[in-house]
């Protein structure tokens, strides 16, 4: 049976896809970052189907002991663990910048290099979970964004250093998602605003507004997390992967937005989408 390392499995993206592949026959090697988190999952799925790894993708050690923890052979990876630092750019704590990159960037990068070999020995896959946000940036969601961009780079950089030994790389772009990190939005805009100085909460008190709007509206039109399990499936067992699945419709506008509108007036329609306010 074919076998996967998932990362941050324990809950959205990441768990569905775990039960999905174990339901389909997959060895699952569940990165999570608690025991409680891992015996749960794997009591959810089919027995022995889904094995749990302790794995903070920010750990180095825990990385590094995938060696030991991981079968002869392995087919993917899916690096999905991923955290949304929200903040506008100017109150954007250096801290959390680097613990945005930290997560996104550095973590799947050293995942990815620490398998790499086993994925070369059976041809397999590598499979990010990136976001529309690679390729759109909204305000407030500037790190993020930023992260999402460099992994962008550089899985189109891995995708064809890889092509020699024939180890497919793919980017799964999803919109707004029905998972937990939606449904908190709103605790999570609130959150971010009550860090602020007492400056910039007030410089950014409309941005702030704005994005509480644009978070119910999303809330309401948040795709299903069987999309993009859909798409990871699709990533995993085609015979010609795509470079690049897009999900979700909302995802899909902005894609074609982008690559239509000049720059100010892209500008001009995230503003609006967002309630940010214009110029004086």
């Amino acid at each position: 049976m074919p076998s996967v390392l998932i990362t941050g499995a324990a809950r959205g993206i990441g768990r569905a896809a775990a039960l999905r592949l174990a339901t389909l026959g997959w060895d699952v090697h569940a990165g999570v970052r608690t025991p409680a988190d891992g015996e749960e999952l794997a009591g959810a799925a089919p027995q022995g189907r889904i094995t749990p790894v302790l794995l903070d993708v920010t750990d180095a050690a825990q990385v590094a002991a995938l060696d030991g923890v991981l079968g002869d052979r392995l087919d993917a990876v899916i690096n999905n663990a991923g955290v949304a630092v929200t903040s506008p750019v100017e109150g954007l704590g250096a801290d959390e910048l680097r613990r945005q990159l930290e997560i996104n960037v550095v973590g799947p990068v050293a995942v990815t290099q620490a398998v790499l070999p086993r994925l070369r020995a059976s041809g397999g896959r590598v499979v990010f979970i990136s976001s529309v946000s690679g390729r759109v940036s909204a305000p407030l969601t500037g790190a993020y964004s930023a992260s999402k961009y460099a992994l962008e780079a550089l899985a189109d950089s891995l995708r064809i250093e890889l092509r020699p030994w024939g180890v497919r790389v793919t980017l799964i772009e999803p919109g707004a998602i029905d998972t937990d990190i939606w449904r908190g939005a709103l605790e999570t805009v609130d959150a971010a605003e009550a860090q602020l100085s007492d400056e910039h909460r007030t410089l950014y008190r409309a941005h702030f507004a704005g994005a509480r709007g644009t978070v119910k509206r999303i809330q309401k039109q948040a795709a299903p997390v069987e999309k993009v399990v859909d798409a990871i499936e699709n990533a995993l067992t085609s015979a010609k992967p795509r470079a690049r699945y897009v999900v979700g419709a909302d995802a899909r506008i902005q894609l074609v937005l982008r690559a239509a509108l000049p720059t100010s007036a892209m500008d001009a329609a995230v503003a609006k989408a967002t309630g940010t306010p214009g110029s004086a």
